[in-house]
């Protein structure tokens, strides 16, 4: 109660800031919504009355439609007598036109009986020619009216429309049948849907038929009563549509008429002004509702204006108030001032004593706040002269008794250091005079100083406001012994960092030089090793064709094992330029449908002479890698898949992951155990459940994964035994449209006859291994070739002239000191022609059957099969001809 008692005054001056705060936010902010409501809702009646006019004016468009339709005289004849078909087929083709015209949605003839006659939409699925319409208001208040008017949805087209009726009368005025127009609104709604407000139409029965918002249509603004269900359901009007009632709270009634409603379904968060207008013409109602968030905003607006006002009124009363009461408190406090300046006086004359007395002990220049601190410190006054210091200052400097002391120039505790050569090297008075000049100009600094005992000072010099000048001398011999130890540590390491860094460089070279080697010494020793088995095949082939029966097969067991040699020779090779990076791709988009059916043709026929099946799934997919090596690494999948399944079926698809395509081979053999599926990726890794006449040599998987590590493709596998495996490459999906347009295949030579390009035919071999210009030649008479030579290139160049020119040249790369191209280009002069040539090599060198296709050289890699040899040869005799 006590305290109640003494600040009552601050609680009802509480009480009054608070309620007048409070009542001026309340008044003024229903004020202001009021006032914005009020003139948003004449600016939403104004938008109102033009949406209503835009309603009007579509229909009046074609008010008078029905009645012109009406006095047509066909119209009339065709409801007065039956038609034939040609009369009813002029009849709909009439109407079409009017509609076509007039833009209405349907125009229909109703007979006397209610059944259409004839319709503008009489060709369409949904006629209405033969429809019952009887039933529908707007025949019913034309046969009884003259005229009729309904909005529904069409029973034939299920289409909802404005339906516009006009009776059709005969020469003694009795209604005979009703033309009828149909108009469709849904245009209207369209231009509706512009406005960030909700526009609604209803007819008689309050049922919402036009919205600009899908939600609304078809909503009751009100319950129906029997009677009118009744009426809608005889009808037909709305058809199957649900009809939901529209569940709106009214939460403030205008003065014009107009509504602040709070919507629950369809849901809206915000407060909405609902206004109406009668369109009576039509029977109809035109509702929009606008979102009344704005007014809120203004009222809230003013709320806060008016309670800032109120406020800004308070403080200033109460500021008037208070300058009063200062001004009162401050002639109270003058005359307490007075007092107590008595009494102070008084004090500072007994303070004087103990003044004088601390005068006398600070003679002695030692300052208690100094002595706590590690480092040595002297102060020193505007004339350079000591004014106070502690323990550790002269510590540091060894100064003798006596000579640091109050009011001793510090010039001469300088001179003194420089006695004993602690100012360093150089005349005395220089060094003395530049230390003066700098405590002179006031400036501060920091720097070290070495004693001769190898104590290091590190000296910091600040300005006095007064004048003066302190100086700190701080001890940091431990700290410089450390940070040397520390940068020697440094030193060491850094040694040996690049001590291991030159020692890695110099292995990392040697590896590299290591790798080039090997795959030089790779590809010469598979260059060297196909040389005489590109013989063999030649010599196989030439021996096949002149042996038969058990002899025959016998040589083409031979043949199948050069193949497999070859294979592994091929490998080996591919293993080597994988593992150098010195092979090529062509990345691009390409459709992957025929490379799979390439493959399922080319593996099918080989599954089917096993006894098996292989099935393909076709895609549409587009994706991007080198279709080259993507097939390489397919075929190893496949061939796998055929060599480990005894029996059953292999499978070969595609799944969609993300933006890559997996490409799947799945198989039906003993499996893989999972303690090997890591295994079978590296070289001459094989497993023993295959075929054993036909073992690979285990490295195609090798070959899949190097060909997937350079692509960036990843290769799966899952694996169940006694089920079967699954093979897959990941490859990233491209798009159709960068697809590049494929060349046109090559023209492949026929079979050879008596007619064939090759017989007797000149032709040149050129080779530095007798053995395979033995077998070439061999191989070419056996086709009905002339072969005039078959030698080194220092043979052909010694025979070579404008006499012997050859038709075809078969020229191998590397011939010792010869380069295939260079011996052509001097061949050629010889020749004065340039007759076509084949470069049959070992190399696998992506440039140099590059530079033959652009010269429109062949190129056969070594071994040389017969066939493709002949195919080629074929070719480019026909296209030198040509």
């Amino acid at each position: 109660m006590y305290w109640l008692s003494r600040h009552r005054l601050l609680l009802l001056t509480l009480l009054v800031m608070i309620g007048g705060t409070v009542l001026c936010a309340v008044a003024a902010g229903h004020y202001a919504w009021r006032r914005a409501l009020a003139t948003e809702s004449a600016q939403v009646q104004r938008q109102l009355q033009l949406y209503g006019q835009g309603l009007q004016q579509r229909i009046d468009r074609f008010g008078t439609l029905p009645q012109v339709m009406a006095l047509d005289p066909d119209l009339l004849q065709a409801l007065q007598s039956p038609l034939s078909a040609a009369e009813r087929q002029r009849l709909n083709l009439k109407l079409q036109r009017a509609n076509q015209v007039t833009r209405t949605s349907t125009l229909t003839l109703v007979g006397r009986d209610g059944v259409a006659v004839a319709a503008s939409n009489w060709s369409e699925p949904a006629s209405n020619v033969g429809e019952d319409y009887s039933y529908r208001p707007y025949y019913q208040q034309a046969m009884a009216h003259g005229r009729g008017r309904f909005y529904g949805i069409g029973m034939t087209t299920n289409v909802p429309g404005y339906f516009m009726s006009e009776a059709i009368v005969d020469a003694q005025g009795q209604r005979i049948g009703v033309i009828v127009i149909k108009i469709e609104l849904s245009a209207l709604e369209q231009e509706w849907l512009s406005s960030p407000d909700v526009v609604l139409a209803s007819d008689n029965h309050d049922v919402v038929f036009l919205a600009n918002r899908d939600a609304w249509r078809y909503r009751l603004l009100r319950p129906l009563g029997a009677s009118e269900r009744r009426e809608m359901l005889a009808a037909r009007q709305y058809a199957d549509r649900s009809l939901q009632p529209l569940r709106v709270r009214t939460e403030d009634v205008l003065a014009d008429g107009g509504r602040m409603v709070r919507l629950l379904d369809p849901a809206l968060a915000a407060p909405m002004l609902w206004q109406s207008l009668a369109l009576e013409d039509e029977d109809w109602s035109l509702h929009l509702l606008h979102d009344a968030s704005a007014a809120g905003s203004a009222g809230r607006g003013a709320a806060i204006a008016g309670a800032a006002a109120w406020l800004a009124l308070g403080f200033l009363v109460l500021f008037v108030q208070q300058r009063r009461r200062l001004s009162k408190h401050r002639q109270r406090s003058r005359r307490e001032l007075e007092t107590l300046l008595k009494q102070h006086a008084q004090e500072l004359r007994t303070a004087q004593d103990g003044l004088l007395q601390a005068a006398t002990d600070a003679d002695s220049g030692l300052s208690r706040s100094l002595e706590h601190l590690p480092q040595g410190v002297v102060v020193i006054d505007r004339e350079q002269r000591l004014v106070a210091w502690n323990s550790r200052y002269v510590e540091l400097f060894r100064f003798p008794a006596g000579l640091v002391r109050v009011g001793r120039p510090i010039e001469e505790l300088f001179r003194f250091n420089a006695r004993r050569g602690l100012l360093g090297p150089g005349p005395i008075d220089e060094a003395i005079e530049r230390r003066l000049n700098h405590l002179r100009s006031g400036r501060p600094h920091m720097r070290e100083s070495e004693k001769d005992d190898g104590t290091v000072l590190e000296i910091r010099g600040n300005p006095l406001p007064d004048g003066g000048f302190v100086t700190s001398y701080a001890d940091i011999t431990s700290y410089k012994n450390a940070a040397r130890e520390l940068r020697s540590l440094a030193d060491a390491l850094e040694h040996r960092v690049a001590e291991r860094t030159h020692d890695l460089d110099e292995a990392r070279r040697e590896a590299e030089q290591a790798n080039r080697y090997k795959t030089r010494f790779v590809a010469s020793a598979v260059h060297d090793l196909l040389q005489p088995l590109n013989a063999a095949r030649m010599f196989v082939s030439v021996l096949r064709g002149r042996l038969s029966g058990d002899a025959r097969e016998l040589s083409e067991h031979v043949d199948a094992a050069l193949a497999a040699q070859d294979a592994i020779l091929n490998s080996l090779l591919d293993i080597s330029r994988l593992e150098s990076r010195a092979l090529q791709t062509r990345v691009r988009a390409f459709a992957l449908s025929p490379l799979l059916e390439t493959l399922a043709r080319e593996f099918g026929m080989a599954a089917q002479s096993r006894g098996l099946h292989l099935d393909w799934v076709d895609t549409r997919a587009v994706v991007v890698s080198d279709e080259a090596l993507l097939r390489r690494i397919l075929q190893n999948f496949l061939s796998n898949a055929l060599r480990y399944t005894p029996r059953g079926h292999v499978l070969i698809g595609c799944r969609r992951v993300g933006d890559h395509l997996r490409i799947e081979v799945h198989d039906q053999g003993p499996g893989i155990p999972e303690s090997l599926q890591g295994e079978i990726f590296e070289e001459f890794r094989r497993l023993n459940d295959g075929v054993e006449q036909e073992r690979g040599a285990g490295l195609g998987l090798a070959i899949v994964e190097r060909i997937g590590r350079l692509l960036g493709h990843r290769i799966s596998l899952r694996s169940t035994l006694g089920k079967g495996s699954v093979f897959a490459v990941s490859v990233p999906l491209g798009q159709a449209e960068d697809v590049a347009v494929p060349a046109p295949a090559p023209v492949v030579a026929a079979e050879l006859t008596d007619d064939s390009p090759l017989r007797q035919c000149r032709v040149w071999s050129i080779d530095d291994d007798p053995r395979v210009c033995a077998a070439t030649r061999a191989l070419l008479e056996r086709w009905g070739c002339n072969v005039e030579l078959a030698d080194g290139p220092q043979g052909a160049l010694e025979i070579a002239s404008a006499l012997n020119v050859p038709q075809l040249l078969l020229l191998d790369v590397r011939m010792g000191q010869w380069h295939g191209p260079d011996l052509y280009e001097a061949l050629c002069g010889l020749w004065q022609a340039r007759p076509p040539v084949i470069l049959v090599t070992a190399e696998r060198d992506e440039a140099l059957k590059a530079h033959a296709a652009e010269q429109g050289w062949g190129f056969l890699p070594k071994p040389v099969r017969p066939p493709a040899l002949r195919a080629l040869m074929t070719q480019l005799l026909l296209r030198h001809r040509g």
